[in-house]
């Protein structure tokens, strides 16, 4: 108090002029702090659905494909003060923030949705505007997008609907859309078919009727998600006209600079890329969209890359990590694939990790199984939303501890023969776990895969030369498994009952409820000639049961009705854990299924075609080598 008391007889001693300031001063301070206050406990409005606040979610898959540990972004020679930092912009106060839900319902009119410059004009910040699009198929890519890039703070973002249905929804969630008045179909599309391609030119139509507004756009294709604020990285190049990402496999740089444009060699991914409205790109949009709608069977891809490399050189200046390309006026930088992903550089590679990187992106590309295994590829990742029964359903989950020999692992070449030894080793401990799973009415959780040889469309050695692919690697469930075929509705009179599966992540991820971790019981498997290896349901201590391997049907259903209740069951091993079904119908009903689950390694060289199958019953036929089909009639799956 004697310290307030002499400041306070200070002040009533100073002259007019000094009074007048403190008295400023004390009032600013005060109306600060009932306005910060003010902010800090002013409530916010809800959504209404599971997108608006699930739990911060890490872009790392678990720590069994870690290699390295992530660290910032930062070129050793990148001065931090050098980044440009975007400025606040004011934003009309009309504008509703994402994910709040209409009040309103009724839908305003279609016309409304009609793409405007005064429409992109509310959701910019910075001049920039974030776009991708879609049909209702890929309703959940396009939720997933958007709500990365709010939970990286970005909201200068709009979605355009290849169709009303998508309009309408996407409206209701509160996500910011337009109609690009396609009409198109609202079902999947599949890579290559003629609807795919459709989608392309409207792409192309997209950029070419965006840029003479005058906005920077950011146009990022519905299978790729935002790990990390990317804006401040484009800023990092003021002259650039175009900055677009690339399927390059090879790293050119191992810092977080621009790819080296002569040494890229792999194709410019249209998946992801930075336009700025200038001049040479306008030209090149609209080019680039005449070109593809004058032949409909030129790929959107093709054509851009085409056209930007009529001509390609020189550099900007000697010092510039920038290209002049297209007419020679148009300045192109390649985003480095290491940081920007692509579905090799990420999953298969982990190129980020073993450079130090931070990634901005992943986009799922360089993958199989269709749309299903682009989404299962983000959940291995724990970069996809799903609604919260995803994490907690009915009939609870079943996983185990693989076991894999170091030998399978590590020792001798990597060849057809360890690489398919390694697989059919774990292959063989799924199926059992499958069959478990499908007599417990459980949801299996895959274990991680480990392969030695990478899976590509054309023959190989093995991995890529000059990528960093190691041997061995944790291997996306599709390079193995038709996930796919996996999620399909197969006829249950023919296929027995549908089994349900996660990624091999699912226990690490954030959304998964405390009440199902916590719901737990550990399964022992032990020898049934001892004493204490009994098929009880009696628990040898809280939460652990021993259990007798060579355990039939029955055996598993009468012991572990007892525990329904749990969420998590948990096998110690799956070596000798199941007989047989008792019902031998079900059982072929079961084998008819499974066969189907697997796939293809791809390719050997010198030999058409060069594809070999995996067998779910690998192990039931001495003879079984991994060779390419011998002649075309031998060209089938083993089923």
């Amino acid at each position: 108090m004697g310290g307030w008391r002499n400041w306070y007889q200070e002040l009533v001693n100073s002259k007019p002029l000094f009074l007048t300031i403190y008295t400023t001063v004390i009032v600013g301070i005060v109306f600060s702090s009932f306005y910060v206050f003010s902010a800090v406990y002013s409530p916010s409005s809800a959504s209404a659905n599971w997108f608006s606040s699930p739990p911060s979610i890490s872009h790392s898959p678990v720590a069994a494909s870690s290699y390295i540990n992530v660290a910032p972004n930062f070129s050793p020679t990148l001065k931090v003060s050098a980044i440009p930092r975007p400025r606040p912009q004011s934003r009309s106060k009309q504008v509703k923030p994402i994910w709040e839900v209409p009040q309103t319902k009724r839908l305003p009119s279609l016309k409304s949705f009609q793409l405007t410059k005064e429409l992109v004009e509310q959701r910019v910040q910075d001049n920039i505007i974030i776009m991708t699009f879609g049909n209702y198929a890929f309703m959940d890519f396009i939720l997933n997008w958007v709500r990365r890039l709010t939970d990286l703070g970005l909201s200068n973002i709009l979605v355009g609907a290849l169709d009303t249905k998508l309009v309408k929804a996407l409206y209701w969630k509160g996500v910011p859309v337009f109609d690009m008045g396609s009409h198109m179909s609202t079902m999947d599309v599949g890579w290559g078919s003629p609807t795919f391609h459709k989608m392309g030119r409207e792409k192309a139509i997209l950029i070419d009727s965006v840029l003479p507004f005058g906005f920077e756009l950011l146009m990022c294709d519905t299978d790729m998600v935002w790990l990390k604020n990317p804006l401040p990285y484009f800023a990092r190049y003021p002259d650039a006209d175009i900055l677009t990402s690339s399927d390059q496999v090879v790293p050119t740089v191992v810092d977080d600079r621009l790819d080296i444009w002569q040494q890229v060699g792999a194709a410019y991914n249209v998946g992801i890329f930075h336009w700025r409205p200038t001049e040479s790109a306008k030209k090149f949009a609209k080019e680039w969209k005449e070109m593809i709608l004058a032949d409909d069977k030129i790929w959107d891809q093709n054509g851009f890359n085409d056209l930007i490399r009529r001509q390609l050189g020189p550099s900007v200046s000697e010092d510039s990590e920038l290209v002049y390309a297209y007419d020679g006026n148009l300045k192109l930088g390649v985003l480095p694939a290491s940081i920007f992903c692509s579905g090799h550089t990420y999953f298969v590679q982990a190129m980020y990790k073993q450079l130090r990187l931070e990634p901005y992106a992943v986009h799922t590309t360089f993958q199989y199984a269709g749309t299903e295994g682009k989404r299962h590829r983000l959940r291995e990742a724990m970069v996809f939303y799903d609604p919260p029964e995803y994490y907690d359903t009915p009939g609870g989950f079943l996983s185990f501890k693989p076991f894999i020999p170091k030998s399978l692992l590590l020792d001798g070449k990597h060849d057809l023969e360890s690489h398919f030894a390694l697989v059919n080793y774990q292959m063989k401990q799924i199926r059992t776990a499958l069959a478990i799973a499908s007599v417990l009415n459980r949801t299996l959780v895959m274990p991680p895969l480990w392969c030695r040889l990478d899976r590509l469309w054309f023959p190989h050695p093995g991995v890529l030369e000059g990528t960093m692919t190691r041997q061995p690697f944790l291997c996306p469930l599709d390079h193995v498994f038709e996930v796919n075929v996996m999620l399909q509705q197969l006829p249950e009179d023919e296929y027995g009952p549908g089994i349900g599966f996660r990624e091999y992540s699912f226990m690490d991820n954030p959304s998964v409820p405390k009440q199902v971790k916590e719901s737990r019981l550990e399964v022992q498997l032990c020898d049934d000639t001892l004493i204490d290896c009994q098929a009880s349901s009696n628990t040898s201590s809280p939460g652990i049961l021993r259990f007798p391997r060579h355990s039939s049907e029955e055996t598993f259903k009468t012991v572990f009705s007892s525990f329904k209740d749990v969420k998590v069951i948990n096998f110690s091993s799956m070596k000798n854990a199941f007989l047989n079904f008792t019902d031998k119908t079900r059982e072929e009903r079961f084998r008819r299924r499974v066969k189907r689950y697997v796939g293809i390694w791809c390719c050997v060289d010198s030999h058409t075609p060069g594809h070999i199958y995996y067998d779910m019953y690998w192990d039931e036929k001495p003879d079984w080598k991994p060779i390419p089909p011998q002649t075309p009639g031998d060209d089938h799956p083993p089923w």
